[in-house]
């Protein structure tokens, strides 16, 4: 399906900070485009705000004067409704209400024609409900960008339950054509991104209130280890403890009390105090002046006169640890096992989703110590522990000597099943794998929605198959028999990779 032409006149409906960036996206791609509010001030203040943020380019050098004038002369600003009525395509982007967004549809399809194609930027309500009122529901669908639209590059395509495949189709074309990544998704609560990326907050949420380490421990493994951006805390205080708290209850309640989706207490602790973070000054962390971020909890130095590293079997995703151990001289010596290291009085083990109290009783390891998940062992500044309650003092610090060896920071955190990174991981890709499985959305949109509008470092879906068939159901299948919820069931569709030893991407 080919994407709209350039000729074909765009109409935004909406003269927000969303609406005038979705509106300086179809300019820049060469249409022109009418921008409305009900209040003329709003689309004033959006057409400047297109004409503020080209002119930065412009002065960095990325752009001609010349071709930022054209944008912003592309930029049509309309005072009625009726103005729209030559527009091929109509992008809505006000307020999150059913009600209005379904009146000004209903408008629309009248002022505009039966061939126009009607688009939602919406992010939490239903296309297919969004269209039920309408005569022509087949020409509605979802279109919803990520803030700031102009920088974001993902672009959700929503189909409801009435809209044409054809529809959806040009849509997905055309905001390729504009630079953007889209996706396809059904009208399903939170769509991708708002469905999949909950976990991301929830299980750091939930190790805090397990008092399992602090916020600025967990978002600093999430960096340092994960390769994510941002760690949970932090970026909660970016979005606003009241918008991110609401999603989720949202999603809580659209899947009708599903406790995978399972709201925090801590945060709505914050939003109760009006501690809704930066925008308030204060949330996990204080934004007033001068005000400094706490450190995260980091060992102290241990030294260790041990020469040798007895490699046990398999490390599987972990091997590049032994890569580091070989580059600063220690001896390594392999043999036939478990996928373990032995270092000094330590047994160190991958997480696997049990306690460390646990595994160490159940495999009849003495001395043991877990370690987290990292997204490339060779290059992790830092990584989570977690000791058994019978490890010995020397043991642990054996353990921690062995990283810092290699120049990675040591996090001790309380013995939390499934640590971290791994934890985080798990639930993120059992979402997506459930995702995947009620047809919401290809494995592959997935990953690529995840990426494109969350920045995360790998898709969740092929960084499960990176760390091997049935890793991550094992994880799952172990913290759901140490919680004994539902939160942490396996999807089924990882249980069927699993046993098929295939993944989403690869075979083994």
């Amino acid at each position: 399906m080919q994407a709209l032409d350039t000729q074909i006149k765009i109409a935004v409906v909406g003269a927000g900070a969303m609406g005038s960036g979705i509106a300086q996206v179809a300019a820049q791609a060469g249409h022109e485009v009418f921008l409305f509010d009900q209040s003329a001030e709003a689309v004033e203040k959006g057409k400047a705000g297109i004409a503020k943020q080209l002119q930065r380019r412009v002065d960095k050098g990325k752009m001609q004067q010349a071709d930022a004038d054209a944008i912003v002369n592309r930029v049509l600003p309309a005072s009625q409704l009726s103005e729209l009525a030559p527009a091929g395509l109509v992008i809505e982007a006000i307020v999150e209400n059913l009600e209005i967004k379904q009146k000004v549809f209903g408008e629309l399809e009248d002022i505009c024609g039966d061939q126009v194609i009607l688009a939602t930027n919406t992010s939490s309500l239903s296309v297919t409900a969004l269209g039920s009122s309408l005569k022509r529901p087949e020409r509605l669908v979802g279109m919803h960008f990520f803030n700031p639209a102009p920088v974001m590059a993902l672009v959700e395509v929503i189909h409801g339950l009435a809209t044409d495949k054809q529809v959806a189709e040009q849509i997905h074309a055309t905001a390729s054509a504009w630079g953007k990544k889209p996706v396809f998704a059904t009208s399903t609560p939170g769509f991708i991104v708002n469905r999949v990326a909950r976990p991301f907050y929830a299980e750091s949420l939930r190790l805090m209130l397990e008092q399992s380490a602090d916020p600025a421990t967990l978002d600093a493994l999430l960096r340092e280890a994960g390769n994510f951006r941002m760690g949970p805390f932090e970026l909660t205080d970016l979005i606003g403890h009241d918008v991110n708290y609401a999603v989720t209850c949202s999603v809580f309640d659209s899947y009708y009390g599903d406790f995978r989706f399972q709201p925090s207490l801590i945060q709505k602790s914050l939003v109760d105090a009006g501690r809704l973070g930066r925008k308030s000054g204060q949330g996990f962390y204080s934004y007033a002046e001068g005000a400094e971020r706490p450190e995260p909890a980091t060992a102290k130095s241990y030294s260790s006169d041990e020469k040798h590293l007895i490699v046990e079997g398999d490390l599987g995703i972990a091997q590049g640890l032994v890569e580091r151990c070989r580059e600063t001289g220690l001896e390594v010596i392999e043999r036939e096992g478990h996928g373990l290291l032995r270092f000094g009085q330590a047994t160190l083990a991958l997480t696997d989703g049990r306690m460390a109290t646990e595994r160490s009783v159940t495999d009849g390891l003495h001395n043991l110590v877990l370690f987290d998940l990292a997204r490339d062992y060779r290059s992790a500044t830092r990584l989570a522990l977690a000791t058994a309650e019978q490890t010995d003092i020397q043991a642990t610090e054996d353990a921690i000597a062995l990283l810092q060896m290699l120049g990675i920071q040591v996090s001790l955190i309380a013995d939390a099943p499934g640590l971290v990174v791994m934890r985080t991981l798990a639930m993120l890709a059992n979402e997506g794998a459930d995702a995947v499985h009620q047809g919401v959305a290809s494995a592959a949109d997935v990953d690529l929605a995840m990426k494109a509008g969350l920045n995360y470092p790998e898709g969740p879906l092929a960084w499960s198959d990176q760390l091997g068939s049935g890793v991550i159901h094992q994880v799952l299948t172990h913290l759901q028999s140490s919680y004994n919820e539902d939160r942490y069931r396996p999807s089924l569709l990882l249980r069927r990779n699993t046993f098929a030893k295939t993944g989403f991407f690869t075979e083994s």
